[in-house]
């Protein structure tokens, strides 16, 4: 697999996510039990990381070969 193929499968990764959240935001508006909303709010906290670090991988992986890119730092040893 090459990393233009990784950074594809990334972008998959962090669209589903992304429609994951999507859905639990709705939820949160239209639950009326305050328990329930913290629960699916906790949940959407957990997956914010996971889905800005797909973009973030599907950026880098995406461009690594780039003369022109400027790595993020976060992922730069």
């Amino acid at each position: 697999m090459t990393l233009l193929e990784m950074s594809i499968t990334y972008l998959d990764s962090a669209a589903a996510i992304h429609g994951r959240i999507a859905e639990l935001r709705a939820a949160v508006k239209r639950t009326e039990d305050p328990d329930t909303a913290f629960r699916l709010q906790c949940r959407i906290d957990a997956l914010m990381p996971l889905w800005r670090e797909n973009r973030e991988l599907a950026a880098l992986t995406a461009h690594y070969y780039d003369r022109s890119y400027h790595k993020h730092e976060k992922y730069t040893l």
